[in-house]
Protein backbone atom coordinates (compact mmCIF):
# COMPACT_ATOMS: atom_id res chain seq x y z
CA UNK A 1 0.00 0.00 0.00
CA UNK A 2 1.43 3.38 -1.01
CA UNK A 3 1.31 6.38 1.33
CA UNK A 4 -1.30 8.04 -0.92
CA UNK A 5 -3.48 4.90 -0.86
CA UNK A 6 -3.13 4.61 2.91
CA UNK A 7 -4.11 8.26 3.36
CA UNK A 8 -7.18 7.83 1.14
CA UNK A 9 -8.30 4.74 3.07
CA UNK A 10 -7.78 6.47 6.42
CA UNK A 11 -9.89 9.44 5.27
CA UNK A 12 -12.58 6.95 4.21
CA UNK A 13 -12.65 5.51 7.74
CA UNK A 14 -10.88 2.22 6.98
CA UNK A 15 -9.96 0.79 10.39
CA UNK A 16 -7.38 -1.66 9.02
CA UNK A 17 -5.52 1.16 7.26
CA UNK A 18 -5.68 3.22 10.47
CA UNK A 19 -4.18 0.32 12.47
CA UNK A 20 -1.37 -0.08 9.91
CA UNK A 21 -0.70 3.66 9.98
CA UNK A 22 -0.41 3.71 13.78
CA UNK A 23 2.04 0.78 13.60
CA UNK A 24 4.01 2.84 11.09
CA UNK A 25 4.21 5.98 13.26
CA UNK A 26 5.22 3.88 16.30
CA UNK A 27 8.16 2.35 14.46
CA UNK A 28 11.63 3.63 15.23
CA UNK A 29 13.15 2.61 11.88
CA UNK A 30 14.46 5.55 9.88
CA UNK A 31 12.64 4.54 6.67
CA UNK A 32 9.37 4.10 8.59
CA UNK A 33 9.81 7.50 10.23
CA UNK A 34 10.20 9.09 6.79
CA UNK A 35 7.04 7.35 5.56
CA UNK A 36 5.13 8.33 8.71
CA UNK A 37 6.12 11.98 8.25
CA UNK A 38 4.97 11.86 4.63
CA UNK A 39 1.65 10.28 5.65
CA UNK A 40 0.96 12.89 8.34
CA UNK A 41 1.80 15.69 5.91
CA UNK A 42 -0.56 14.16 3.33
CA UNK A 43 -3.39 14.02 5.89
CA UNK A 44 -2.77 17.45 7.43
CA UNK A 45 -4.89 19.49 4.97
CA UNK A 46 -8.05 17.48 5.82
CA UNK A 47 -8.45 19.65 8.93
CA UNK A 48 -10.61 17.17 10.85
CA UNK A 49 -10.74 17.62 14.61
CA UNK A 50 -11.98 15.33 17.36
CA UNK A 51 -12.22 16.06 21.07
CA UNK A 52 -9.07 14.75 22.74
CA UNK A 53 -9.69 13.63 26.32
CA UNK A 54 -6.74 12.59 28.45
CA UNK A 55 -7.49 10.24 31.33
CA UNK A 56 -5.10 9.41 34.13
CA UNK A 57 -5.41 7.77 37.51
CA UNK A 58 -3.72 5.43 39.94
CA UNK A 59 -3.58 1.72 39.00
CA UNK A 60 -6.71 -0.10 40.20
CA UNK A 61 -8.92 2.98 40.13
CA UNK A 62 -10.99 1.44 37.32
CA UNK A 63 -9.74 3.32 34.26
CA UNK A 64 -10.50 0.51 31.83
CA UNK A 65 -14.00 -0.04 33.27
CA UNK A 66 -14.67 3.69 33.13
CA UNK A 67 -13.43 4.02 29.54
CA UNK A 68 -15.54 1.07 28.41
CA UNK A 69 -18.73 2.40 30.07
CA UNK A 70 -18.05 5.98 28.97
CA UNK A 71 -17.14 4.87 25.43
CA UNK A 72 -20.31 2.75 25.13
CA UNK A 73 -22.39 5.74 26.25
CA UNK A 74 -20.75 7.96 23.59
CA UNK A 75 -21.23 5.43 20.78
CA UNK A 76 -24.90 5.10 21.82
CA UNK A 77 -25.14 8.86 21.15
CA UNK A 78 -23.93 8.22 17.59
CA UNK A 79 -20.33 9.33 18.19
CA UNK A 80 -17.27 7.48 16.90
CA UNK A 81 -14.79 6.84 19.72
CA UNK A 82 -11.09 5.94 19.54
CA UNK A 83 -9.24 4.71 22.63
CA UNK A 84 -5.45 4.96 22.75
CA UNK A 85 -4.45 3.02 25.85
CA UNK A 86 -0.80 3.27 26.83
CA UNK A 87 0.42 0.14 28.61
CA UNK A 88 3.53 0.03 30.84
CA UNK A 89 6.60 -1.37 29.10
CA UNK A 90 9.07 -3.69 30.74
CA UNK A 91 12.26 -1.85 31.70
CA UNK A 92 14.18 -5.07 31.02
CA UNK A 93 12.80 -6.26 27.68
CA UNK A 94 10.79 -3.27 26.46
CA UNK A 95 7.80 -5.61 26.08
CA UNK A 96 4.26 -4.89 27.18
CA UNK A 97 1.25 -7.05 28.03
CA UNK A 98 -1.16 -4.73 26.16
CA UNK A 99 -4.14 -6.09 28.06
CA UNK A 100 -6.51 -3.13 27.64
CA UNK A 101 -8.26 -4.62 24.65
CA UNK A 102 -9.15 -7.75 26.61
CA UNK A 103 -10.41 -5.65 29.53
CA UNK A 104 -12.75 -3.64 27.24
CA UNK A 105 -14.47 -6.57 25.57
CA UNK A 106 -17.85 -4.88 24.97
CA UNK A 107 -16.34 -1.71 23.56
CA UNK A 108 -13.90 -3.64 21.35
CA UNK A 109 -16.90 -5.23 19.58
CA UNK A 110 -18.62 -1.88 18.96
CA UNK A 111 -18.42 -0.90 15.26
CA UNK A 112 -18.18 2.78 16.24
CA UNK A 113 -15.20 2.23 18.53
CA UNK A 114 -11.50 1.65 17.86
CA UNK A 115 -9.15 0.50 20.62
CA UNK A 116 -5.40 0.63 20.19
CA UNK A 117 -3.10 -0.41 23.05
CA UNK A 118 0.46 0.89 22.75
CA UNK A 119 3.54 0.20 24.88
CA UNK A 120 4.79 3.31 26.70
CA UNK A 121 8.38 2.38 25.73
CA UNK A 122 9.61 3.91 29.02
CA UNK A 123 8.82 7.34 27.66
CA UNK A 124 8.55 10.16 30.18
CA UNK A 125 4.97 10.67 31.19
CA UNK A 126 3.73 7.19 30.43
CA UNK A 127 2.55 8.41 27.05
CA UNK A 128 4.09 6.63 24.08
CA UNK A 129 6.22 9.10 22.16
CA UNK A 130 4.10 8.65 19.04
CA UNK A 131 0.69 8.83 20.75
CA UNK A 132 0.32 12.42 19.51
CA UNK A 133 0.70 11.22 15.91
CA UNK A 134 -1.73 8.34 16.54
CA UNK A 135 -4.26 10.93 17.78
CA UNK A 136 -3.83 12.91 14.54
CA UNK A 137 -4.44 9.73 12.51
CA UNK A 138 -7.63 8.96 14.48
CA UNK A 139 -8.89 12.51 13.87
CA UNK A 140 -8.19 12.18 10.14
CA UNK A 141 -10.14 8.91 10.16
CA UNK A 142 -13.21 10.76 11.42
CA UNK A 143 -13.35 9.83 15.11
CA UNK A 144 -15.32 12.36 17.16
CA UNK A 145 -13.77 11.60 20.55
CA UNK A 146 -10.25 10.28 21.26
CA UNK A 147 -9.71 8.93 24.77
CA UNK A 148 -6.04 8.79 25.80
CA UNK A 149 -5.51 6.52 28.79
CA UNK A 150 -2.13 6.77 30.50
CA UNK A 151 -0.12 4.44 32.71
CA UNK A 152 -0.76 6.10 36.08
CA UNK A 153 -0.38 9.22 38.19
CA UNK A 154 3.00 10.82 38.68
CA UNK A 155 4.83 14.08 38.16
CA UNK A 156 5.97 13.06 34.67
CA UNK A 157 2.41 12.01 33.80
CA UNK A 158 1.45 15.63 33.14
CA UNK A 159 2.83 15.31 29.59
CA UNK A 160 -0.60 13.89 28.63
CA UNK A 161 -1.93 17.44 29.01
CA UNK A 162 0.21 18.38 26.00
CA UNK A 163 -1.88 15.99 23.85
CA UNK A 164 -5.36 16.56 25.29
CA UNK A 165 -8.05 19.22 25.00
CA UNK A 166 -9.43 18.06 28.36
CA UNK A 167 -7.50 16.32 31.10
CA UNK A 168 -9.53 14.18 33.51
CA UNK A 169 -8.14 12.66 36.67
CA UNK A 170 -9.87 9.48 37.82
CA UNK A 171 -9.66 8.88 41.56
CA UNK A 172 -10.89 6.18 43.95
CA UNK A 173 -12.96 6.87 47.08
CA UNK A 174 -10.41 7.61 49.80
CA UNK A 175 -9.71 9.38 53.06
CA UNK A 176 -7.75 12.50 53.87
CA UNK A 177 -4.39 10.75 53.86
CA UNK A 178 -4.81 9.73 50.20
CA UNK A 179 -5.80 13.29 49.31
CA UNK A 180 -2.56 14.51 50.88
CA UNK A 181 -0.64 12.13 48.60
CA UNK A 182 -1.98 13.61 45.36
CA UNK A 183 0.67 15.85 43.85
CA UNK A 184 -0.28 19.50 43.51
CA UNK A 185 1.13 19.61 39.97
CA UNK A 186 -1.33 17.07 38.60
CA UNK A 187 -4.22 18.75 40.43
CA UNK A 188 -3.31 22.05 38.78
CA UNK A 189 -3.58 20.65 35.25
CA UNK A 190 -6.77 18.62 35.82
CA UNK A 191 -9.93 19.98 34.20
CA UNK A 192 -12.15 17.51 36.03
CA UNK A 193 -11.63 15.05 38.88
CA UNK A 194 -13.91 12.04 38.62
CA UNK A 195 -14.27 9.98 41.79
CA UNK A 196 -15.05 6.49 40.50
CA UNK A 197 -16.64 3.51 42.28
CA UNK A 198 -19.46 5.64 43.73
CA UNK A 199 -21.63 2.57 44.23
CA UNK A 200 -22.59 0.09 46.95
CA UNK A 201 -20.85 0.53 50.28
CA UNK A 202 -18.34 2.96 48.78
CA UNK A 203 -20.97 5.50 47.71
CA UNK A 204 -20.90 7.59 50.94
CA UNK A 205 -17.08 7.50 50.93
CA UNK A 206 -17.06 8.62 47.28
CA UNK A 207 -19.39 11.54 48.10
CA UNK A 208 -17.07 12.68 50.92
CA UNK A 209 -14.01 12.25 48.69
CA UNK A 210 -15.65 14.34 45.97
CA UNK A 211 -16.32 17.12 48.51
CA UNK A 212 -12.66 16.95 49.68
CA UNK A 213 -11.35 17.29 46.13
CA UNK A 214 -13.81 20.09 45.34
CA UNK A 215 -12.49 21.96 48.38
CA UNK A 216 -8.90 21.36 47.33
CA UNK A 217 -9.61 22.65 43.78
CA UNK A 218 -11.09 25.88 45.20
CA UNK A 219 -7.77 26.59 46.93
CA UNK A 220 -5.87 26.53 43.63
CA UNK A 221 -5.21 29.68 41.63
CA UNK A 222 -7.89 30.35 39.02
CA UNK A 223 -6.78 29.61 35.45
CA UNK A 224 -7.71 31.89 32.52
CA UNK A 225 -8.90 28.90 30.43
CA UNK A 226 -11.64 28.00 32.94
CA UNK A 227 -15.19 29.40 33.23
CA UNK A 228 -16.83 29.82 36.62
CA UNK A 229 -17.11 26.50 38.47
CA UNK A 230 -14.17 24.77 36.76
CA UNK A 231 -12.14 22.72 37.37
CA UNK A 232 -14.66 20.59 39.23
CA UNK A 233 -14.92 17.29 41.05
CA UNK A 234 -17.71 14.80 40.37
CA UNK A 235 -18.55 11.27 41.50
CA UNK A 236 -19.30 8.53 38.97
CA UNK A 237 -19.89 4.80 38.91
CA UNK A 238 -18.46 3.08 35.85
CA UNK A 239 -19.85 -0.22 37.11
CA UNK A 240 -23.45 1.00 37.43
CA UNK A 241 -22.96 3.61 34.67
CA UNK A 242 -24.17 6.44 36.92
CA UNK A 243 -23.00 10.02 36.46
CA UNK A 244 -21.37 9.37 33.07
CA UNK A 245 -23.85 11.43 31.02
CA UNK A 246 -23.58 14.31 33.51
CA UNK A 247 -19.78 14.18 33.28
CA UNK A 248 -20.02 14.25 29.47
CA UNK A 249 -22.34 17.29 29.59
CA UNK A 250 -19.85 19.12 31.83
CA UNK A 251 -17.00 18.24 29.44
CA UNK A 252 -19.01 19.66 26.53
CA UNK A 253 -19.85 22.82 28.51
CA UNK A 254 -16.17 23.42 29.24
CA UNK A 255 -15.09 22.66 25.65
CA UNK A 256 -17.75 24.94 24.11
CA UNK A 257 -16.80 27.82 26.43
CA UNK A 258 -13.12 27.43 25.55
CA UNK A 259 -13.93 27.40 21.84
CA UNK A 260 -16.01 30.58 22.15
CA UNK A 261 -13.31 32.36 24.16
CA UNK A 262 -10.48 31.30 21.82
CA UNK A 263 -8.70 29.17 24.43
CA UNK A 264 -9.26 25.92 22.51
CA UNK A 265 -7.40 26.94 19.32
CA UNK A 266 -4.74 28.82 21.29
CA UNK A 267 -4.00 25.75 23.38
CA UNK A 268 -3.72 23.51 20.32
CA UNK A 269 -1.25 25.97 18.78
CA UNK A 270 0.84 25.90 21.98
CA UNK A 271 0.79 22.10 21.95
CA UNK A 272 1.96 21.99 18.32
CA UNK A 273 4.91 24.18 19.24
CA UNK A 274 5.70 22.02 22.29
CA UNK A 275 5.80 18.85 20.16
CA UNK A 276 7.99 20.51 17.54
CA UNK A 277 10.53 21.35 20.26
CA UNK A 278 10.15 17.86 21.80
CA UNK A 279 10.79 16.23 18.40
CA UNK A 280 14.02 18.21 18.05
CA UNK A 281 15.12 17.21 21.59
CA UNK A 282 14.33 13.52 21.05
CA UNK A 283 16.12 13.46 17.68
CA UNK A 284 19.24 14.98 19.22
CA UNK A 285 19.15 12.51 22.12
CA UNK A 286 18.74 9.63 19.68
CA UNK A 287 22.12 10.51 18.14
CA UNK A 288 23.74 9.61 21.47
CA UNK A 289 22.32 6.07 21.49
CA UNK A 290 22.23 5.21 17.78
CA UNK A 291 25.23 3.08 16.68
CA UNK A 292 27.77 5.34 15.03
CA UNK A 293 30.67 7.72 15.74
CA UNK A 294 28.77 9.81 18.31
CA UNK A 295 27.80 6.76 20.39
CA UNK A 296 31.34 5.38 20.12
CA UNK A 297 32.74 8.70 21.33
CA UNK A 298 30.23 8.72 24.21
CA UNK A 299 31.38 5.29 25.35
CA UNK A 300 35.06 6.22 25.07
CA UNK A 301 34.59 9.43 27.05
CA UNK A 302 32.39 7.60 29.57
CA UNK A 303 35.29 5.26 30.26
CA UNK A 304 37.68 8.20 30.73
CA UNK A 305 35.25 9.88 33.16
CA UNK A 306 34.86 6.63 35.11
CA UNK A 307 38.64 6.27 35.53
CA UNK A 308 39.13 9.92 36.44
CA UNK A 309 41.07 10.82 33.27
CA UNK A 310 38.68 13.70 32.57
CA UNK A 311 35.81 15.49 34.26
CA UNK A 312 32.13 15.01 33.32
CA UNK A 313 31.91 18.67 32.24
CA UNK A 314 34.93 18.46 29.93
CA UNK A 315 33.66 15.19 28.43
CA UNK A 316 30.23 16.74 27.84
CA UNK A 317 31.85 19.69 26.04
CA UNK A 318 33.68 17.21 23.84
CA UNK A 319 30.42 15.52 22.84
CA UNK A 320 28.78 18.88 22.12
CA UNK A 321 31.68 19.74 19.81
CA UNK A 322 31.17 16.41 18.05
CA UNK A 323 27.53 17.35 17.50
CA UNK A 324 28.49 20.85 16.36
CA UNK A 325 26.80 22.40 19.40
CA UNK A 326 29.65 23.99 21.33
CA UNK A 327 28.46 25.49 24.60
CA UNK A 328 29.60 28.98 25.48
Amino acid sequence: MTITEMAERILAGDRRALARAITLVESGRADHRAQATELLETLRPCGRQGLRIGLSGTPGVGKSTFIESFGMMLTALGLRVAVLAVDPSSARSGGSILGDKTRMERLSRDKNAFIRPSPSQSHLGGVARRTREAVALCEASGFDVILIETVGVGQSETVVAEISDLFNLLMAPAGGDELQGVKRGIMEIADMILVNKADGELKPVATRTQADYAGALRLLRKRPQDPEGFPKAMSVSALEENGLSTAWEEMQTLTNWRREQGHFDRRRAEQARYWFEEEVRQTLLAQLTTPGPVKDRMQALGGQVATGQTTPSAAAQEILKTLGMESG
